[in-house]
């Protein structure tokens, strides 16, 4: 039972990565079919991003309410629907309404699945989890790729991973006996009317720093993926195709990086594991800002990033339920999925901001910033953790 359930969970990973790169990939065939300018893009993933910080910070409730297991089928089945909608819209209102269900339904499963893992499996299984989604995301784009070069439309790639969503989301709901592990809130677990309140959550000691913290990896990666192509062609002199081979190898890194941290995450701890990831990361910039004219560097630096930002994310959430107790893991886990999406929806826009009024050329600069606040909050954070460890 326990290896049948981690493989739901990994499949529900896989779903919530399906749509995530579908958007960008699609787009540049979708806003003049549809008579919109370029930048619309923008307002459908705000549109998409408020929906996951909603469901994020609702997450504790619902959790709490219906389990985790009943939570994750519903939301993969309404962004099953959400992408449904999208395969028959030929308005870009119509976009909007769908994106709607689109991000209500992401964020209250990443929440879930998160706070579930951390509670009931060991660090490599969030380090694999989190590779599972770069999986799904990695999927998406070759089927829509699929799609448009063989004639089929957006649409057709659109209503192809709603079908995957489908059977996905059937899969879950047959599975839900599985989820036994989970305590009941009746039964010593977290009780419905013991859920914090938003302000009681900022309260508990180290919360600030864990969301700072999380604010500034999720604006780093990022930045770091939406903006490395434009870098390395106008910074650097790279050719596109080069440029762009490499952009997509910083995403790969990720996901090869989760899947070998999950080897020795049980090992290292959550801890020592975060420090190594903003190591590595922090020598990818070095590499990334070296004065090398063939831009090797920059092109490998760009890649040790992606290795280095690997397995951060998946230890700051599994190390959440030792940090706050697992009575508050389920509301801190949610408040942290709303800080990350806030970073990674307004950190990229801005930065394209200075690059286009100042330079692309602080592109390095503006991650190393983000890096060096990441290491503060995370380190504030441990202090935290440790005073209130310790005997009074």
């Amino acid at each position: 039972m326990y290896s049948l359930l981690l493989a739901i969970i990994y499949l529900a990973f896989i779903s919530l990565g399906l749509p995530d790169s579908l958007l960008g990939s699609a787009w540049p065939v979708m806003y003049p079919q549809l008579g919109v300018p370029m930048s619309y893009a923008g307002i459908v993933t705000m549109i998409i991003a408020g929906g996951t910080i909603i469901s994020s910070l609702m997450s504790y409730k619902l959790t709490s309410r219906l389990g985790a297991g009943l939570v994750t089928a519903i939301s993969v089945m309404m962004t099953a629907l959400a992408l449904f909608g999208f395969s028959i819209s030929n308005h870009f209102l119509l976009l909007c309404l769908w994106a709607i269900p689109y991000g209500l339904g992401a964020g209250a499963v990443d929440a879930a699945l998160n706070n579930y893992v951390a509670l009931h499996y060991a660090s490599r299984h969030m380090s694999w989890l989190h590779c599972f989604w770069g999986v799904g995301a990695s999927i998406s784009p070759y089927i829509m790729s699929y799609c448009l070069t063989r004639g089929f439309g957006w649409h057709s790639g659109y209503r192809s991973v709603s079908f995957l969503q489908i059977i996905l989301t059937a899969i879950l709901f047959i599975s839900l006996p599985l989820w036994k592990k989970e305590k009941p809130a009746e039964d010593g677990g977290v009780r419905k009317n013991s859920a914090p309140r938003l302000m009681q959550i900022f309260k508990i000691s180290g919360v600030k720093f864990v969301l700072s913290a999380f604010f500034c990896y999720c604006a780093l990666e990022s930045t770091a993926g939406l903006w490395a192509s434009s870098y390395l062609v106008k910074s650097r002199g790279i050719d596109s195709e080069t440029a762009a081979k490499f952009a997509s190898l910083f995403f790969l890194g990720i996901t090869f990086g989760r899947f070998l941290s999950g080897f020795i995450a049980d090992k290292m701890g959550d801890k020592p594991l975060i420090r190594l990831g903003i190591g590595v990361l922090m020598f990818g910039m070095v590499l990334l800002i070296l004065p090398e004219k063939s831009g090797t560097s920059a092109l490998a630096g760009l890649v040790v990033i992606g290795l280095g930002c690997a397995p951060i994310y998946p230890a700051i959430i599994h190390s959440t339920p030792a940090n706050f107790g697992e009575e508050n893991s389920q509301a801190v886990i949610g408040v942290q999925m709303a800080s990350a999406y806030l970073g990674s929806t307004f950190m990229p826009p801005i930065f394209g901001f200075i690059a286009d009024k100042i330079s692309i050329g602080l592109y390095p600069a503006y991650l190393i910033l983000f890096a060096f606040l990441m290491l503060l909050a995370s380190e504030m954070l441990n202090k935290s953790v440790r005073a209130n460890k310790e005997p009074t």
